[in-house]
């Protein structure tokens, strides 16, 4: 099951880096974005209920793709094993997310030589923050520490469960990950400081992003060859106020021997200068070397557990 692991890892990847993301109306997470944009309201002036009313939202709103994606794997194997293992990996690939992530992070840093308002400008599909005071360098920074955040959030996230589970139940693998990709949806729209509602949804990504993101870091130290990193990265990853994305931020800035800096949130690796242009490129093709170390590093942890139950005589 280890080598059909890969198979649907590559597929996932491949047509990520061959088709990209699909268009909004044909995207389930669109979809699921539709249904969580329905439910952000005030369903009460009081951000106590509010708070208590997101409880259930984060605790079913992402059932529902998972659902979806483990009984849509589950009627495909009926039919044949390998149309469960095809749809599997198609899940896979609608859960996970790294050449849009890429493509966007290279256009910001570009146009930051000669057209700082189109970065201020579409470097929003990447952050949330005001972006209007923010210098070139600064679009910089914002466009290189969203793309080690999204590293963990996009696509290692979802990559791992699914390697893990899969030897073992290929509809377990494609929900888990459809789950997750639920979960980190839910966190993306609602999990603000203003937003109450989204006050749990925040909590449970914390909960499900911590070994993602950790991974993360991992794999951009290998990928950098520079283990070192991720041991100078400790001294900044708690900085951001999220207890997760700090890791792969501070390791990549320390990667690159760049300073990320959020204005009034975080300064990661401060003694050294702002990325340039050319440290902005570096850190795009890092990202893309990290992604691929991370997907080699799950399905290895993933075939060392399958290997381990089978020695134990838990699973044949």
């Amino acid at each position: 099951m280890t080598l059909t692991t890969a198979a649907l890892v590559g597929l996932a990847l491949g047509l990520d880096r061959v088709v990209g993301e699909p268009p909004n109306a044909a995207h389930p997470v669109a979809w699921l974005g539709r249904l969580v944009g329905a439910l952000d309201r005030p369903w009460s002036d009081d951000d106590r209920v509010q708070r208590l009313l997101g409880v259930p939202i984060a605790l079913v709103v992402p059932l529902v793709p998972a659902v979806a994606a483990g009984g849509a794997v589950l009627a495909a194997a009926a039919v044949h094993p390998l149309a469960g293992a095809g749809v599997a990996g198609l899940v896979l690939y609608l859960s996970t997310s790294l050449r849009m992530l890429l493509a966007l992070t290279s256009e910001v840093v570009a146009a930051t030589a000669d057209d700082p308002e189109t970065a201020r400008d579409r470097i929003r599909g990447l952050v949330g923050r005001d972006t209007e005071p923010l210098s070139p360098a600064e679009l910089r920074s914002a466009a290189v520490e969203s793309a080690a955040e999204n590293l963990a959030d996009g696509l290692v996230a979802a990559l791992l469960p699914f390697v893990v589970l899969a030897p073992f139940s290929l509809p377990a693998a494609a929900a888990v990950a459809a789950w997750i990709k639920g979960v980190n949806t839910l966190d993306s729209m609602l999990g603000y400081p203003s937003k109450p509602l989204g006050t749990a949804s925040a909590r449970l990504d914390d909960l499900v992003m911590w070994l993602p993101a950790r991974l993360s870091a991992v794999a951009i130290a290998v990928a950098a060859a520079d283990p070192g990193a991720l041991v100078r990265a400790r001294e900044w990853a708690r900085t951001p106020p999220s207890p997760n994305s700090g890791w792969p931020m501070a390791t990549l800035a320390c990667a690159l021997s760049v300073r990320l800096h959020k204005p009034d949130g975080y300064d990661l690796n401060p003694d050294a200068a702002l990325p340039t242009l050319a440290d902005g490129e570096r850190a795009v093709a890092l990202v893309f070397r990290a992604a691929l170390v991370a997907a080699v590093l799950a399905v290895a942890l993933g075939a060392a557990l399958e290997a381990l139950l089978s020695t134990a005589g838990v699973v044949a």
